[in-house]
């Protein structure tokens, strides 16, 4: 891309598809472009700089790997729903709102009424999505794009009465290659809800992206309590080429401070391996925004139940939000 004239350099530019809506930018110096697509359903593509961040659209995130202990409570006999829920979802309704305005989708032949000048402040663009659980319920994501290209994102899970605890939810980014490692402020170690009270407050930089190497993997790399947190990359989506340069993008609370993730497996990967070494060959950056998250229990040893504090209720609305910036 090049850098917008003068006239228009405050505004997005926006590129009205068939099938996806393009937004363009300035930050600084650096060019912007996302992707959101209507047939995956999200952020099909979010580039700064001429770097990819996104290897798959991000999706709601429902499951994180069993522990030892979620084991000895039965707790996947109680929740197994959500791991596929996780996995599998509809996207059932799209809007997309521009300064204010909010049309027909434009899809085609509707987008066909927009010109290559297509300018605005201020992009909402929201995706409804419906579980595969018994009963169903709703998840609602939305991006709002300002000037700049900052992203807020608002996750809302619709509480149902009947539905079973939740391990997690949040929002999972799955980016192209393994990070060279990430910083962020919060606790210190690995902290979980019930597992917090050891962590100290700071900033922090971890090289690489550990997985703690227990005997049998399961969920591990929880980060309670964060203000912010940046991915540092130098891996494009070409597997095999390298830039000499470090590039990073950041993700920062709204309202409340959320959780994190970031390890090179996803929930089911972990999940599926038996050992250590039945892990995949990393390749992906899996980071996980959460706006909730179960503890992890085992008071006695390992298979007691979580306290009821830190559980995560089905029938329980719950929201979260946070800004991504170029």
């Amino acid at each position: 891309g090049t850098i917008m004239d003068a006239g228009n350099k405050n505004l997005l530019k926006i590129i009205y598809g068939d099938c996806t809506l393009g937004i363009w930018g300035n930050a600084g110096k650096k060019v912007f472009h996302y992707i959101f697509s209507y047939q995956t359903g999200g952020l099909e593509s979010l580039c700064i700089d001429g770097k990819e961040w996104i290897y798959r659209t991000p999706k709601p995130a429902f499951w994180r790997a069993l522990t030892d202990n979620d084991r000895g409570n039965k707790f996947g006999l109680k929740s197994g729903m959500w791991m596929s829920a996780d996995l599998f979802m509809d996207c059932v309704e799209i809007t997309v709102t521009v300064d204010g305005k909010e049309g027909p989708l434009p899809i085609a032949p509707v987008n066909n009424r927009f010109g290559h000048e297509e300018r605005a402040k201020e992009v909402l663009v929201t995706f409804l999505y419906e579980t595969i659980t018994y009963p169903k319920t709703n998840v609602k994501v939305s991006y709002k794009v300002g000037v700049g290209g900052k992203i807020s994102v608002k996750a809302e899970y619709e509480g149902k009465k009947g539905l079973p605890e939740l391990p997690v939810f949040g929002i999972r980014f799955i980016m192209p290659a393994k990070a060279e490692g990430y910083s962020y402020e919060g606790l210190s170690g690995e902290t979980y809800p019930d597992r917090k009270a050891g962590g100290e407050k700071g900033i922090f930089h971890v090289e690489g992206l550990p997985v703690t190497p227990y005997l049998v993997p399961q969920d591990c790399g929880m980060h309670m309590d964060t203000k912010w947190v940046e991915i540092r990359r130098r891996q494009v989506l070409d597997n095999l080429a390298k830039d000499k340069d470090l590039f990073c993008l950041k993700f920062s609370a709204l309202n409340e401070p959320f959780a994190f993730s970031c390890l090179p497996y996803t929930a089911q990967e972990l999940e599926n391996a038996l050992h250590q070494e039945e892990l995949p060959i990393t390749r992906r950056t899996v980071l996980c925004i959460f706006g909730a998250v179960r503890g992890v229990g085992g008071i006695d040893s390992w298979g007691a139940d979580v306290e009821e504090s830190y559980r995560v209720y089905g029938d329980k609305d719950i929201c979260f939000s946070f800004e991504i910036m170029p």
